[in-house]
């Protein structure tokens, strides 16, 4: 297997390795992963992609999630990101699934919003516009290490509330349906995650973040966004071309990510399953503790 690096001190492309690999051979796996452990995105390319490999793949790396309610895919492992409508025409800009492929164009971590985070978020392209429609990825990890070392030491103390809602609303109001605002209450985690394997930590966001636990509500605001500024700054991203066969993987708990416009006359149809993360990942010392929560 060949490690090429693709990004800004993060993200890599393996060469000489499949999915069906990672699957199957242990010594693929374990490769695969300490280059994920190192890189945070990895990107796979020319892989002949099926819903039963990716999800085999997938697995390797952790129990998969179960698709919320109110998506694509719902009840499946399979997170469906399509504007392809049941006639098997585009769907209009201000049809839902539309503007949903517009809240995902909002620098994010998957899962952020639910009990338990992700580990990892594996995409496929399946179909793919002529232009346009890449996707963006930025590392918090290095952005944790750019800040000073009093900023580092005030956000190792500090915990950020993020909800599906809130980021969905800065699409439409009424983006989240009632059942999705049900079903995925409010989140508080660490604003900094520790990866366990290598000690380096990185600063835990996403525009489902909208206030910091302790914190007057327009000063954590204002710290959220100075955060998110940062790590998104000029020069500091990789930008992935997708061509259809591609396969990227990604670090939730070390990276963000968007989605970028394409034409809305052309058809985009990828595959995401989602690996959620573990106490081996650092779930418990995300967790407010609860003498904390109580105060």
């Amino acid at each position: 297997m060949e490690i090429v690096p693709l990004g800004p001190g993060f993200a890599a492309e393996l060469r000489g390795v499949t999915l069906a690999d990672v699957a199957s051979d242990d010594a693929a796996y374990t490769a695969a992963r300490a280059a994920f452990e190192e890189h945070s995105v990895l990107v796979l390319r020319g892989q002949d992609v099926t819903d039963e490999l990716q999800l085999a793949f997938s697995r390797r790396f952790g129990p998969p999630e179960v698709t919320k309610v109110g998506s694509q895919g719902t009840g499946s492992h399979f997170v469906i990101l399509s504007t392809i409508g049941p006639d098997g025409q585009v769907v209009p800009a201000d049809h839902r699934q539309a503007m949903r492929a517009k809240a995902n164009q909002l620098w994010h971590t998957d899962s952020s919003f639910k009990s338990v985070p992700a580990l990892t978020s594996i995409l496929s392209a399946r179909v793919i516009p002529t232009n346009g429609g890449e996707t963006e990825y930025v590392s918090t990890r290095l952005a944790f290490e750019r800040l000073d070392a009093d900023m580092r030491e005030k956000l190792n103390n500090l915990f950020a509330w993020h909800d599906y809602a809130h980021s969905r609303s800065q699409i439409a109001a009424d983006l989240a349906s009632p059942e999705e605002r049900a079903a995925l209450p409010p989140q508080c985690w660490r604003m900094v995650w520790t990866n366990p394997v290598n000690g380096r930590g990185a600063v835990y966001l996403a525009s489902h973040a909208y206030a910091v636990e302790g914190m007057e509500a327009l000063d954590g605001r204002r710290l959220i966004t100075e955060l998110m500024e940062a790590a998104t700054a000029p020069g500091t991203s990789y930008l992935h071309p997708w061509r259809k066969g591609d396969v990227v993987m990604w670090d939730n708990r070390a990276t963000m990510h968007r989605g970028r416009p394409w034409p809305a006359h052309e058809a985009r149809l990828m595959v995401r399953t989602t690996i959620s993360a573990t106490d081996a990942d650092g779930v418990a010392t995300m967790r407010m503790p609860s003498s904390q929560a109580a105060e």
